[in-house]
């Protein structure tokens, strides 16, 4: 297993980690398995969506932000219950087919860190299964 540190440098971003994802496959030395894409936060979340125009980037981020209010009488005290929520809805996890040594991607897709509650420094893990 391999870990990625990101520095997150505001409260609710997306940064595309598809290149560091694909040199840790290419690293492995492994053809053809499964990557697995893996955040042990509370407030961010990994997810896989269009990398190539950044106006979906910021729609994705305003949408999540009226769909989940950043202060709506939450009981949590820590003030941090809109990221943990977002959190939930994306998940913690993605998953991608590797074939010959590389990630199976469609034409547009790019694989996202999701900070929600930001900025902070975060870890990301990376497991490549050959199969």
């Amino acid at each position: 297993m391999k870990s990625i540190s990101i520095k997150t440098h505001s409260q609710f971003c997306m940064i595309n980690i598809t290149s560091q994802i694909q040199n840790i496959v290419y690293e492995s030395g492994i053809a053809d398995g499964i990557v697995r894409v893996f955040v042990p936060h509370t407030t961010a979340a990994v997810t896989i969506n269009e990398g190539a125009d950044p106006a979906v980037v910021k729609d994705i981020i305003k949408e999540l932000d009226k769909i989940v209010l950043l202060r709506d009488n939450y009981l949590h005290m820590e003030g941090n219950s809109a990221a943990h929520i977002k959190s939930t809805l994306v998940g913690a996890s993605e998953m991608v087919m590797i074939e010959n040594g590389s990630l199976v991607l469609g034409t547009w897709q790019a694989i996202f860190f999701c900070e929600f509650d930001g900025p902070r420094q975060r870890k990301i893990f990376i497991k490549v299964i050959e199969g």
